[in-house]
């Protein structure tokens, strides 16, 4: 049996899915073994063809939003080109996270070895702007780094650039890398995770999309749940509540 999206929204422009931890968006020679793509799992799935119009990491899970025609797919793209939309995520990061915060740091674009061959490789960083905000905190009284505590943070992030692992190495920029992030984070806490709480991946979800309706111009906004291994960990530390309840799966994904 092929495999099964979640379908978060779906009219006759759009759909939009949960797209779990793992999955890429389309074919790329970065992962050259990998056979499974939303694009054509999705596809397959509603039977038409659909058009991703922005993407999200392969670590990365969340609101993935796809155009059921080329013209609205160019609407929605241009939308993200022009930030013209709220894009929201939630990240469990290392260390005690200020209470809010602007992350104003340009950021040179990361090329990749197959993609990128005949990139430039001299250009100038480009504006990269990130709001986030601390939802809630915890403190383990014991040193698995250098400090005498281990601390870790909540915090929802909302980037108003769309650069390329943006939240990720802004995150890294304040000294506080998300969990799970075997590039811009930091081993030894992605270890603690994984064998203390079987937390496999990285914790940062796109958790909600808000935009305008390309054709009835009225408001839309798209939640998806965050991952079971998410959630538990949530609900592990008694962060249930610092989250809407829709942010939380009740099952596996």
């Amino acid at each position: 049996m092929s495999e099964t999206l979640s379908i978060i929204y779906r009219d006759e422009y759009m759909v939009a899915i949960n797209k779990p931890c793992g999955l890429l968006v389309h074919r790329s020679e970065i992962d050259r073994h990998e056979t499974r793509f939303a694009v054509q799992l999705l596809r397959d799935q509603i039977g038409q063809m659909v058009y991703p119009v922005h993407r999200l990491d392969k670590p990365t899970s969340g609101v993935l939003l796809f155009a059921l025609s080329p013209d609205i797919a160019r609407y929605l793209g241009g939308l993200f080109t022009r930030h013209a939309l709220t894009k929201t995520y939630v990240a469990l990061v290392r260390g005690f996270a200020p209470a809010q915060g602007i992350i104003d740091h340009p950021l040179t674009e990361e090329l990749d070895k197959y993609t990128d061959k005949k990139a430039r490789t001299d250009k100038p960083a480009q504006t990269a702007v990130t709001h986030f905000s601390t939802l809630a905190q915890i403190e383990f009284p014991f040193s698995i780094d250098k400090y005498p505590c281990t601390r870790y943070s909540l915090v929802q992030c909302t980037p108003h650039s769309g650069r390329k692992h943006q939240i990720r190495r802004h995150m890294k920029h304040i000294s506080h890398p998300i969990i799970g992030d075997a590039k811009h984070g930091k081993g030894i806490h992605n270890r603690f995770f994984h064998e203390q709480f079987a937390c496999p991946g990285l914790m940062l979800a796109a958790t909600e999309l808000g935009f305008t309706h390309p054709v009835s111009h009225t408001p839309v906004v798209i939640s998806a749940p965050i991952s079971a291994a998410f959630t538990r960990i949530v609900q592990t530390f008694s962060w249930a509540n610092t989250l809407p309840s829709h942010w939380l799966t009740t099952q596996d994904i």
